[in-house]
């Protein structure tokens, strides 16, 4: 059964009280979750775990108590576990929480949960977000920053190598487990289940150790390594067809865990031939960089120190208070300037007017933008131009409107350096695309709460 809430414990919030204070910014957090509209939005989606259950069963953690833990998650940079511990061992946090002398969710329940939130209802949620901190006066919409950065997937360096390494050990990993399973029945032979881990890793390291002499070297060696991939690739074929025969809930799984792996593995492995043995120039968008996280892109922004990075490029739209009032995960690696118009339709739709001011970087510059936001009625289009500019537009760029405005829009550097460093934007953390899509949604979230917890405070 689906509880909404504990019932408030009195008693705990009288020896809260004579223990500690809340953090003034905290309480104000605390006020701001308490809007019935976010808790429906988190509740319909809690609800589809076990939909007929809903109003039977054993009683189940309350919706009010998985939202507040995973807004602390995020506002301190926790993992699950140290939510739990901290959220344990704190009356503060326990109060906040909604907690109260209850037993605190253990971090696998809070994990399982939180899987069931999707990425769409967070994006509304921190549109509902926007429009608290519109309602509360603590910004109006008048000035909107946009600008791009990249969330980094949780993999390793992807080389060639490696990844052929990672696909031959996933593989021969599966294959112990069939093999256990099938046990004698199986008339396959000791030579089907062979683990081939050891060859490969004993191969990816001396291509790493080759990297620095001739080219003919490393073509040996990872034509050796191409041998060992394909063996462990056939071998998983057979032990497919095994498991087909066996039928059983088992064997259906070890059989979908092969069926996921196979096309990467065979994909790792066309690629690392095209480009190491047939010296071809394999296009960004079809390599694959990760077999645990295949939806990682290839992200080439020229930033120093930082010429290729991997994950997914994403858009913040930033109002003036410190909000985030919109975030888009991008396909690919799009222009910039592709980004403009969508950015200056959310913010009408989100406060039903265009901005005042409207700024971004001279990557997002081209005359179509910049007439698309004086048709729309914003007032001041601050979008440098790159290059050679003539005399008339030098003159433009050195009104002092738009000069501040410049200084104005420096400021999103600094937003965007924030949400990475004190809410773990810079890294994804979680698994798959809706992973993805929901550690992006809260770590914005968490952003805005905090904005809104420090102004409040500061005001009251």
């Amino acid at each position: 059964m689906l509880r909404d809430r504990y019932a408030v414990d009195q008693f705990f919030i009288s020896i809260q009280a004579l223990a500690s204070e809340m953090d003034p910014e905290l309480a104000q957090i605390d006020l701001l979750l308490d809007d019935e509209l976010l808790f429906q939005m988190i509740k319909r989606d809690l609800a589809q775990r076990y939909p007929r259950t809903t109003e039977t069963g054993r009683p189940s953690t309350p919706v009010e108590v998985i939202l507040r833990m995973l807004v602390v998650k995020r506002l301190y940079r926790w993992s699950y576990e140290q939510t739990e511990r901290h959220v344990g061992d704190s009356l503060v946090l326990r109060r906040f929480c909604r907690v109260y002398f209850e037993s605190v969710p253990d971090d696998t329940v809070l994990i399982r949960w939180a899987k069931r939130i999707q990425p769409q209802t967070l994006a509304l949620l921190n549109d509902h977000v926007t429009a608290l901190a519109t309602r509360l006066k603590l910004t109006r919409g008048r000035r909107l920053r946009t600008d791009g950065t990249v969330v980094e997937s949780n993999i390793h360096y992807p080389t060639d190598s490696s990844l052929l390494h990672d696909g031959v050990r996933v593989l021969s990993r599966v294959l112990k487990r069939a093999q256990k399973m099938l046990g004698n029945a199986c008339t396959l032979g000791k030579n089907t289940f062979r683990d081939r881990t050891r060859s490969a890793k004993r191969a990816a390291q001396q291509i790493g150790h080759q990297a620095r002499r001739g080219r003919q070297a490393l073509k040996t060696t990872y034509r050796r390594l191409l041998r060992i991939a394909r063996a462990s690739l056939h071998q998983a074929q057979v032990v497919r067809e095994a498991l087909i025969a066996q039928a059983d809930q088992a064997a259906d799984a070890l059989r979908e865990c092969i069926d996921t792996f196979l096309p990467r593995v065979e994909q790792v492995i066309d690629q690392t031939k095209r480009r190491i043995v047939d010296g071809e120039q394999v296009p960004a968008a079809e390599k694959l960089v990760s077999l645990f996280e295949p939806h990682t892109q290839i992200i080439k922004r020229g930033k120093p120190r930082h010429e290729t990075e991997f994950g997914h490029k994403i858009w913040l739209d930033e109002v003036d208070g410190g909000i985030i009032s919109g975030f888009r995960i991008l396909d690919g690696n799009p222009a910039d300037t592709e980004q403009w118009q969508p950015s200056l339709d959310h913010h009408v739709q989100q406060f039903a007017r265009p901005p005042d001011l409207a700024s971004a970087d001279r990557g997002v510059h081209s005359a179509a933008n910049e007439r698309y936001a004086q048709e729309l009625g914003v007032r001041r289009v601050i979008l440098p131009k790159p290059g050679a500019k003539s005399a008339p537009r030098r003159q433009h760029e050195l009104q002092s409107w738009f000069r501040r405005g410049r200084r104005w829009h420096a400021g999103i550097e600094g937003r965007i350096s924030v949400v990475k460093r004190k809410h773990g934007l810079g890294r994804c953390l979680d698994r798959g695309p809706d992973g993805f899509g929901r550690w992006v949604g809260w770590g914005v979230i968490a952003a805005n709460l905090a904005v809104l917890g420090h102004a409040m405070a500061a005001k009251a």
